[in-house]
């Protein structure tokens, strides 16, 4: 059995959001996305994937289609595949999320 522990993949990076992979295969990824006050991942698409986030820490802004939320600790939101979609850390403190996306982009 392959089992991570989040924390040990929880890293920043001053220049960049940043993804650090925990999971990946032919079908799918899982990652922890690790952004500090400012930054942000910007909307864009997937055409054939689905991508979820679960926030582990922080609260960030959501983009899916033309909603944005504001989402803590414990909230998970989708994108479903075609539809655009974004996250930004607009608040003081670290945001960490899990993502996972499938099927995997080629």
């Amino acid at each position: 059995m392959e089992s991570k522990k989040v924390s040990d993949h929880t890293s920043f990076s001053e220049e960049k959001m940043r993804k650090n992979s925990l999971f990946d295969s032919e079908r799918l990824f899982y990652d922890v996305y690790c952004l500090l006050p400012g930054q942000s991942q910007k909307v864009h698409s997937h055409e054939d994937s689905d991508k979820v986030y679960y926030v582990v820490e922080g609260t960030g802004a959501f983009t899916v289609g033309e909603e944005e939320r504001a989402l803590g600790p414990g909230n998970a939101v989708m994108a479903p595949a075609g539809e655009p979609h974004g996250v930004r850390n607009a608040a003081e403190e670290n945001l960490v999320l899990l993502v996972t996306m499938a099927p995997r982009p080629s």
